[in-house]
């Protein structure tokens, strides 16, 4: 108010303030046109294009087999098939763990170190929702979603490390882990930050789409298990054994499929009695933990009693006092075992690497445990 004060005391009067000038009325903005609607994948494939189909996931940590589910969700597994039969997936990581709860990956954008921020934002719209019926059990694969649009599916997926019924008929199910469950779990628990951005990059390296694997011994008949040898390699040499179906079907198809399987890998010979019985294969003895696959092969088997005499290099399965509590662990007479006829289960004798077997016979033990651990690393099947 200063100036115009001292321009009255001069007898000159301040101007009158002047009006703004009127402003233009704006223009309206052109018209845009509507963003164009999404264009939604439709599976190229039938649907016995896609039955028995898994897709073998290799990651930084380990590898995943999962088993699509096409009869549920159809765009949904010819979208993945085809991401990644193209090597889509090839180079993204997981991009976003919950400890022990998910694991989420397939963002395109992930393969770029330099665009972390942007992590989790692509890939989207490009499937529309499916069935969501399956339930959210552990290994249980499944599309992101953009929040509120059930139709925004597209790369991205999440894999339960364990059971998550919170989010059951949200989600379209599209596959489920057959192999492989630890690694999502140990996925899961890598070092995240508050937001569950792992501080370290676990990075698909490849996904291979393939046919399920088939069972050899399923469905074999004796005489078609009778065609193979399971070698027994060990840390004091290799013991080939002849399987003898004809007395214990059961017990040969399940012990070859446990040997494919590995669950005989790094099992130590625990016991060593002299001049009667070397056992091992006993799950207790196991240097690791069976994986989710190897322990749903794991079962208590049938008696199959025979006079079959329990001599020098015939193979028997282990038990308790129960006769049906037979399983993995089995032994390998050393020397008379008679008294043993017809009470166990006779399912194979040594055929080669008798010397092997002698030799351990001689091991010195504390008891019945060999002072020196003697391993079994792992047992082959070939068919003769």
């Amino acid at each position: 108010m200063l100036l115009p004060l001292l321009l009255v005391l001069a007898g000159i009067q301040a101007p009158a303030p002047r009006r703004p000038a009127p402003r233009p009325a704006p223009r309206p903005a052109p018209a845009r046109p509507a963003p164009p609607a999404p264009v939604y994948f439709t599976s190229p494939y039938s649907l016995d294009e896609m039955r028995n189909k898994q897709a073998v996931i290799d990651t930084t940590v380990g590898t995943i087999v999962i088993q699509f589910l096409p009869e549920s969700a159809p765009n949904h597994v010819a979208f993945f098939m085809k991401l990644a039969r193209d090597g889509a997936y090839d180079g993204t990581i997981f991009h976003r763990v919950i400890r022990y709860g998910i694991i989420q990956g397939g963002d395109p954008l992930s393969k770029d170190p330099a665009k972390t921020a942007d992590y989790g934002s692509g890939g989207f719209n490009q499937v529309r929702a499916e069935s969501v019926a399956e339930k959210h059990t552990a290994g249980t694969v499944s599309a992101v979603l953009l929040a509120g649009q059930p139709d925004s599916a597209g790369a991205q997926f999440f894999i339960c490390a364990s059971d998550q019924p919170g989010v059951d008929g949200q989600y379209t199910v599209f596959a489920r882990v057959v192999d492989g469950l630890e690694v999502v779990q140990k996925i899961s628990a890598v070092d995240a930050d508050a937001d569950g951005h792992p501080r370290s990059r676990v990075e698909i390296t490849s996904v291979t789409i393939r046919d399920t694997p088939i069972d050899p011994f399923a469905h074999a008949t004796a005489a078609d298990l009778a065609a193979y040898r399971a070698t027994v390699k060990t840390t004091m040499g290799a013991i080939e054994l002849e399987m003898l179906p004809d007395k214990a079907p059961e017990t040969v198809r399940a012990f070859l499929q446990w040997a494919a399987a590995g669950v005989y890998d790094g099992i130590k010979v625990h016991r060593v009695a002299p001049n009667f019985v070397i056992q091992t294969g006993a799950l207790a003895f196991r240097e690791v933990p069976l994986t989710v696959r190897q322990q749903a092969l794991v079962h208590n088997l049938p008696p199959e009693f025979t006079d079959t005499p329990n001599e020098e290099g015939v193979v028997s399965i282990a038990r308790g006092d129960d006769p049906g509590s037979g399983s993995t662990s089995f032994f390998i007479c050393i020397g008379s075992c008679r008294p043993l006829d017809g009470k166990y289960t006779v399912f194979a004798r040594v055929a080669g690497g008798m010397d092997v077997v002698r030799a351990m016979a001689q091991v010195p033990v504390d008891g019945e445990t060999p002072r020196t651990p003697i391993t079994m690393t792992g047992v082959t099947v070939e068919k003769r």
